[in-house]
């Protein structure tokens, strides 16, 4: 009896903590070349942010790439509390009158004129190390978003443990400003992490970079055996919040 009731406390400690982390939604739109994105921006900004806002989901990131990139693509950044918060989002928009009403635009864009073909979406879960986002400052202009792939699932553990037991102090410390750290869940380039940092500007950004490399703590763990082969590939981009961006 008392074994059934420590392992009854231990499963419910378990899903306490697991609820405590955030879940983060990242959609990524590649756009329709010649294509007016306005019927898009405006779906973002006047019904889905709105309809979100209801359910208590406000810090949403929309942004663009630095730079003309082709195709051009837009991001949209949605953190959710928890697993069950993203469930009651996908299902509550379904019946949301003033979510229909304001999406009508949208919705009803023919095929010859729509921005975009398809949107891919990435589920994260939160670090331990960093279980809720944190809102950059007001005068952030670049946002850093990276990924991290890892050749298999032990080598991605190693490097979520190397950042929840080390690497978050050194960011702190050299002014890496983290906004989100997230283990993929569900999406493409299985397994990797996906990270965002903000700066002030390019100028903030490669100066604090530079500090990272000497730091004594990274200088310290980059070389012990149960990091090696932690990371196989790392893709990067650089992004800009459009004017109604709530990042």
């Amino acid at each position: 009896m008392v074994k059934e009731i420590f392992s009854g406390i231990v499963l419910l400690l378990s899903t306490f903590s697991y609820s405590q982390k955030e879940i983060y939604e990242l959609r990524t739109y590649e756009l329709n070349f010649g294509k007016s994105t306005n019927i898009l921006y405006d779906y973002i900004e006047k019904a889905l942010m709105p309809a979100l806002n209801k359910k208590e989901i406000y810090d949403i990131g929309v942004f663009e790439e630095i730079g003309d990139a082709m195709p051009k693509k837009l991001y949209v950044f949605i953190p959710y509390k928890n697993m069950n918060a993203y469930y009651q989002v996908v299902e509550g928009l379904k019946s949301d009158k003033d979510y229909e009403k304001e999406s009508n635009a949208y919705m009803k864009t023919p095929p010859q004129d729509f921005p975009y073909l398809r949107y891919e979406t990435s589920l994260f879960m939160a670090f331990d190390g960093l279980p809720k986002m944190i809102k950059p400052s007001q005068e952030s202009t670049v946002f850093e978003l990276r990924t991290y792939e890892g050749y298999n699932e032990d080598a991605l553990n190693r490097k979520i443990k190397m950042f929840n037991e080390s690497e978050f102090k050194i960011f702190e410390d050299v002014g890496l400003h983290a906004v989100f750290f997230g283990e993929k869940i569900a999406g493409p380039q299985m397994p990797c992490l996906t990270y965002m940092v903000a700066f002030k500007d390019m100028e903030e950004r490669n100066a604090n970079w530079e500090k990272f490399g000497p730091h004594s703590e990274w200088q310290r763990i980059v070389g012990l055996p149960e990091y090696e082969n932690t990371v196989s590939n790392i893709y990067r981009v650089f992004l800009k919040p459009l004017p109604f961006s709530k990042l």
